[in-house]
């Protein structure tokens, strides 16, 4: 599979990033926005052209047109305007002059972000606006690397998205005494994003900010806040970002580039072999453990130290194939699970002797197992996603130690609603039945293991191909191109975030 992505500038025909409405010619089409740094998009554009329209129009009428007559007629007309209907992708194609438009009624806020190069991998950053956030407007920070055209023209950007007000909803019917208390969450200003950025020779594979705890603040500017980055050169970079947080909240701030611009350290234990698996893990603020695995299905282990960082020289090796994701054990300090394109999920304890899997699944998938995330709440629960297209839920319980003759554990459950291959994949942060995820189908879809089918309803949701729409399945989030990687936000509940070859997503939906 072909996780890169496209190292060209990517202009933006579709930057709509929403469960959509299948609109017949005779309905209103959005107008593209510049692609161009520092930008959101005005979701209510064609609102504001549509006034103008109609004040030509009334110009029109005093300058001939019997007055008179029409407005009658517009009062009284009982035409209705043109239908729509639901989107279903891999079973509906869109015909000439159609177009998809977004459904707001089923999102509690949306808005998109365009960047002057593709990402491919992003992290989002903990902020000290406090946990569980629910009024609007909310402030969101990232930390992306880029895949520009040239090494030398790459870079790591956080970036400050503020005044990500709640999605307006026409004819919105809102309870009279909950009225003046969502009106500043509903004001129509555009949301505004800030960034700054260091240079980063070669492409961004993947990057990964240090855990920190939820009960803890963002450490001070005086302390280190770092993100490592895996670059297609073979190193794996370790930034401190503090400063480049700072310089976005106080003014007049003067970022010190010498030591901004200089990774804190560098391992160099792949040699040229370049990788996309990585993880973090951290024991306190002080005492941090950093995975990584490369092409060559090798897989490494760095430390830090009270002086730096120690990469440790000695691989952990049991895969044949190219290592793709890497997850740490939330309950086990010393456990951790890795997934390959070999089509396995392997499971290690990094003091088992021999640097090899301590339990595994030799076959997971059909194909290359491409992304795997651990349940933090239901620590048993692995997902992972597949080259096929298909998700699967495993019980870390059931699965073979190395040596067993035993067959493969059945997953717990299995999906196959995407068309390519899984691209992203992450358990919500507190709730253990709901997760996300991203496929090459330009697909972002939205799942609850807790949703059962209902023995009336059996059969209600079939597509016209025969194919069911699993009752897990909450929401199909759409309009970008070449999803590549989905987060929660932890701090804002339900709210997800994706990067795709037009820029990124930030949503939440009336489903979770």
């Amino acid at each position: 599979m072909s996780k890169r992505a496209a190292t060209e500038v990517i202009a933006s025909e579709n930057q709509e990033g929403q469960a959509f409405a299948k609109v017949l010619p005779s309905g209103s089409r959005r107008e593209n926005v510049p692609n161009e740094m520092g930008e959101f998009e005005d979701a209510w554009e064609d609102e504001i052209e549509s006034d103008e329209e109609v004040v030509d129009a009334d110009d029109n009428q005093e300058n001939g047109m019997d007055v008179d007559e029409v407005l009658p007629a517009i009062e009284e007309s009982d035409e209705q305007p043109p239908p729509t209907n639901a989107f279903i992708p891999g079973t509906h194609v869109l015909g000439e002059g159609e177009t998809l438009e977004p459904d707001d009624s089923v999102y509690t806020m949306r808005h998109s972000m365009n960047v002057n190069w593709p990402c491919l991998s992003f992290d989002v950053l903990r902020d000290n606006f406090g946990e569980e956030r629910q009024r609007y407007p909310v402030t969101a920070y990232i930390v992306a690397g880029t895949q520009a055209d040239v090494a030398k023209n790459n870079e790591i950007a956080v970036y400050k998205l503020s005044s990500l007000h709640r999605t307006q909803k026409d004819g919105d019917n809102s309870d009279s005494e909950n009225e003046d208390e969502d009106n500043d969450d509903d004001l129509d200003e555009d949301a505004v994003i800030e960034h700054k950025s260091i240079p980063h020779l070669g492409g961004v594979n993947r990057i990964r900010a240090q855990p920190l705890p939820s009960s803890s603040p963002l450490p001070p500017v005086s302390q280190p806040y770092h993100v490592a980055t895996w670059a297609e050169t073979g190193k794996v970079h370790i930034w401190n970002v503090r400063p480049l947080i700072e310089s976005l909240d106080v003014p007049g701030y003067e970022l010190d580039k010498s030591r901004a611009h200089t990774p804190v350290f560098t391992v160099h234990s792949h040699g040229r072999a370049e990788g996309f698996a990585m993880d973090w893990a951290a024991s306190g603020t002080s005492s941090l453990r950093l995975l990584t695995g490369d092409v060559h299905s090798k897989i490494y282990l760095t430390t830090s130290t009270p002086s730096g960082f120690n990469a440790l020289s000695q691989p952990f090796v049991t895969h044949t194939s190219s290592v793709e994701d890497i997850q740490w054990s939330p309950s086990e300090a010393t456990v951790f699970a890795s997934c390959s394109a070999d089509q396995s999920i392997q499971v290690w304890d990094v003091r088992s002797n021999g640097r090899r899997g301590v339990a595994g699944i030799a076959t997971a998938h059909e194909s290359d197992v491409n992304v795997i995330s651990w349940n933090k709440a239901s620590t048993y629960l692995l997902l992972s996603g597949g080259d096929e297209g298909g998700i699967k839920v495993w019980d870390l319980r059931n699965i073979k130690k190395r040596g067993s003759v035993d067959a493969d554990p059945s997953p717990v459950v299995s999906f196959t609603w995407h068309k390519a291959p899984i691209t992203s994949i992450e358990w919500h942060p507190t709730e253990d039945s709901i997760f996300a995820a991203s496929g090459a189908d330009d697909q972002v879809t939205l799942w609850d293991l807790a949703v059962e089918a209902d023995e009336e309803e059996t059969g209600m949701d079939d597509t016209p191909d025969g194919h069911g729409v699993p009752p897990q399945l909450l929401f199909v989030h759409q309009g970008q191109k070449d999803v590549k990687e989905v987060h929660w936000h932890p701090q804002i509940p339900g709210t997800v975030i994706s990067t795709a070859a037009d820029g990124f997503n930030i949503f939440k939906t009336i489903s979770v």
